[in-house]
């Protein structure tokens, strides 16, 4: 036998066990390798912290890895782009929210998904929201804020930031300009991180973000300020309790709004894939310990739904 026929019968061996590899593992139950969490943001911003508390004690519930990867960009929309690129197997999660699934593609036309290309697994939270400003910014609550905006319209509007052309929060400012009657200039950018860094540095004037502690510890450094909420009403979470929210002035009373966010995957994964998901999610949301993390983040956390009752509340009105 020659060298080469030795080595050609080797690599066919090698060859042959592999593809018997594959195959099985095709056949083990969900999850038989590592899942991936697709934050549409890049590291730092909330929707990564949330990720980050989640992942850890997920893996643990399904016995494979939990991967977090940041990908910015078009308010989301690649991020969610590439779950529904990926197989519809499970192994992409996509950490959503309105901005992403609803906004993106009614507001830029080279998204071509619709929200109905997800299903929803599991509800995560929902976020308050708050008009934050630069720290030297000339107004102090809702009120004042309004006032300043309509002064200084005709010699130069204010600045408001938002994560992307058409998303939520783009939208937000666009119709807070709109309500109080003063026209404000938009600045996108790609995530929440580095938007409040140039908040905080005094390139821009306002921004309306859901609430984190990065946003309460820069508020209680002197570095930005929280103008208000904007829920109705003051919320139970402890770091909220003495901001007060818009309905407690006039001049904004009524503008209240606020955003939620939950993991989602491609429509036509395997049904046993999603129940599986849905059960490793609800016993993650089940943890007093990751509850009182995620609530240590200003998220009121959803109480764990079923995979019917998620597709549910997913499915086209």
């Amino acid at each position: 036998m020659t060298i080469v026929q030795t080595l050609t019968g080797k690599l066919f061996a090698f060859l042959t066990g592999l593809l018997l590899a594959t195959s099985a593992t095709a056949s083990d139950p969900f999850p038989a390798k590592p899942v991936m969490l697709m934050v549409p943001y890049p590291a730092g911003g909330l929707s990564d912290v949330i990720a980050r508390l989640v992942n850890t004690p997920l893996a643990k519930q399904l016995g494979q890895p939990v991967l977090v990867e940041n990908l910015g960009g078009a308010s989301g929309a690649i991020a969610a782009q590439k779950v529904l690129s990926a197989p519809a197997d499970g192994y992409h999660l996509l950490q959503g929210s309105p901005n992403e699934l609803i906004l993106s593609p009614l507001a830029n036309t080279a998204v071509k998904f619709k929200s109905e290309d997800f299903r929803l697994v599991q509800m995560i939270g929902f976020a308050p929201m708050v008009i934050l400003a630069r720290k030297d910014l000339p107004a102090n609550s809702a009120d004042e804020l309004v006032a300043l905006a309509r002064s200084v319209a005709k010699t130069r509007p204010l600045t408001f930031g938002s994560v992307g052309f058409g998303s939520f929060y783009h939208v937000l400012g666009e119709h807070l300009a709109q309500t109080i009657g003063a026209p404000m200039t938009h600045v996108p950018y790609k995530g929440g991180a580095p938007l409040v860094q140039d908040l905080s540095g005094g390139q821009l004037d306002l921004v309306i973000l859901p609430v984190s502690q990065q946003q309460l510890a820069l508020a209680d450094q002197g570095r930005i300020k929280i103008i208000a909420s904007i829920n109705a009403t003051r919320t139970d979470l402890p770091a909220l309790k003495g901001i007060p929210t818009v309905n407690e002035g006039k001049l904004l009373n009524g503008f209240n709004f606020s955003t939620w966010t939950g993991y989602f995957v491609r429509k036509d994964t395997p049904e046993d894939v999603v129940q599986r998901l849905s059960s490793a999610l609800a016993g993650v949301l089940s943890d007093p310990q990751v509850r009182s993390q995620l609530e240590a983040q200003n998220t009121l956390v959803a109480q764990p739904i079923s995979a019917a009752q998620a597709d549910k509340m997913s499915a086209p009105k």
